[in-house]
């Protein structure tokens, strides 16, 4: 697989700082047990890292030629990636809620208004099995958008990629388990 330039100095960053194996097995959002712990928010907690990485996500982007007007996913695990994406590339931000915001304009998604036709990419920090980029998927396209693209930060397995493979999204992880050198998850 062919990586942009930047992309050494961000994976440094998240085996330093974001990667750790723990000798205590904890459960991941999927329900399966990993030694393998990584925190994307830690691997990008100030300016500098932050740049870093959205910089080698936006040149990925560019090689698998992705291109879009705004960029986002759902929130928490998406929130930083997708500002600082925005912020190195121009782009729009948007998050996705939860749930529906029950006040004011009762929305779905925050930030930049998605509209019929806009073209989104789906980041994260870290995806498992990819059930938390897929309901950011859902809401985005019940929303008109067009996803062109979903860049996690680190990719734990193969099974979002298979995932968004089916459902004709080009997928590109920075990081996977492989860069890693940890065990995959599986299908659950």
């Amino acid at each position: 697989m062919q990586r942009p330039q930047t992309w050494q100095a961000a994976f440094e960053l998240i085996k330093t700082r974001g990667y750790e194996h723990r000798e205590e097995p904890f459960k991941l959002v999927s329900g399966q047990l990993s030694h393998d712990y990584i925190d994307g928010k830690y691997a990008i907690d100030n300016g500098e890292r932050l740049s870093t990485v959205s910089r080698a996500v936006a040149d990925l982007a560019t090689m698998n030629g992705i291109e879009f007007d705004a960029v986002g996913g759902l929130t928490m695990g998406a929130d930083p990636l997708a500002h600082g994406v925005a912020m190195v590339t121009g782009a729009a931000w948007f998050s996705v809620r939860k749930e529906q915001k029950a006040r004011g304009r009762e929305q779905w998604i925050e930030g930049t208004r998605i509209e019929p036709g806009t073209r989104v990419l789906l980041v994260d920090d870290v995806i498992s099995t990819g059930g938390s980029t897929a309901k950011a998927y859902d809401r985005v396209t019940a929303a008109g958008a067009v996803v062109t693209g979903v860049i996690p930060m680190v990719d734990r397995g193969d099974v979002a990629a298979d995932l968004f493979g089916r459902m004709g999204v080009p997928f590109v992880a920075l990081v996977t388990y492989k860069d890693l050198g940890i065990e995959p998850v599986k299908a659950v």
